[in-house]
């Protein structure tokens, strides 16, 4: 009898995971700039919606921050 799978992780998520791990293992630093929208969808084979649906939880929680025209940066004041 076949064990049942796990649902697929959302990718939306995925981004988020690896984003908070790259800062947790020092890849990524407070104050460094995260690569555009473009790039990302690109690097995770998906639309630009799903891309800033990651970006704005990561902001949300303030993980990240953005700044208009200029893009997004790893926060420097996180709790």
């Amino acid at each position: 009898m076949p064990t049942p799978s796990k649902p697929a992780e959302p990718v939306f998520r995925r981004i988020m995971r690896e984003i908070e791990s790259a800062i947790a293992t020092g890849d990524l630093k407070p104050g460094d700039k995260i690569p555009s929208t473009a790039e990302l969808g690109e690097q995770y084979e998906c639309s630009a919606p799903t891309v800033r649906q990651a970006l704005a939880r990561l902001q949300e929680r303030g993980v990240l921050q953005g700044h208009q025209g200029r893009g997004v940066y790893v926060n420097s004041a996180q709790d």
